[in-house]
């Protein structure tokens, strides 16, 4: 997926999860943040950032923050929404016979539901910008919607569906995601849960620019792995 309108600028503040401050050309100016995580890592005072300009009527800010310029110099797409239009570009190229968005299961909505000749697929998607010495973690914040859809998988899993949970790595050179134990160890235990039950994790690997977010292959998490 490529955004229009890209205008680089340098990260100030984030006065809260939705809104930073950022300067352009030695203007600041309040922008909208497509990321409500906490990014703590990412939005340092001073680095570089990336913002688009939807041109969307009524809206309160004219920009939205969509990239950033690591302080180890990896470029990363932290726009929350990018990993699910990615992912579906991805499969709609990948010869199912049918790619379902927001498929609605048991008490979930999963993103995907697939079908490739008798094998039906439901697949959970999610955007890893968390990276720590060369490899990624999710989450960056505690989620228990995720352990849902862990559950969920878990349960899709046990009534005959090849259950996915996938990760979309918004930066390059990352092949892999661990769970962040360390900052929800409940998630750790739903994804030791989950491969147990035969639920596939499956990393997408991406090429990242300031405009656009490419999903250019897939990996399948060994079982044996992590």
């Amino acid at each position: 997926m490529k955004y229009e309108n890209i205008t680089r600028a340098r990260f100030i503040d984030r006065p809260n999860r939705f809104i930073a401050v950022c300067e352009i050309n030695g203007v600041k100016e309040t922008v909208h943040v497509k990321n409500t995580g906490r990014c703590r890592e990412l939005l340092v005072p001073g680095c570089d950032v990336w913002l688009t300009a939807p041109g969307t009527a009524g809206r309160k800010t004219r920009y939205d923050l969509v990239a950033v310029r690591k302080e180890n110099g990896l470029l990363i797409n932290m726009d929350s929404q990018a990993p699910n239009k990615a992912v579906m570009e991805y499969l709609s190229a990948a010869g199912f016979d049918r790619v379902l968005p927001e498929y609605t299961y048991g008490s979930s909505r999963i993103d995907f539901y697939l079908e490739k000749g008798d094998e039906k697929t439901l697949m959970e998607v999610k955007g890893c910008t968390l990276e720590r010495n060369g490899t990624g973690y999710f989450p960056d914040a505690p989620t228990e919607r995720g352990i849902k859809h862990i559950h969920e998988l878990i349960r899709a899993k046990k009534e005959g569906y090849r259950a996915v949970l996938a990760f979309v790595i918004q930066m390059e050179g990352i092949n892999e995601v661990r769970p962040n134990t360390e900052t929800h160890p409940q998630f750790g235990t739903a994804w030791d849960e989950a491969v147990s039950a035969g639920v596939d994790i499956v990393f997408f690997l991406c090429s990242i620019k300031e405009d656009e977010i490419l999903i250019t292959d897939h990996i399948r998490k060994k079982e044996n792995e992590g």
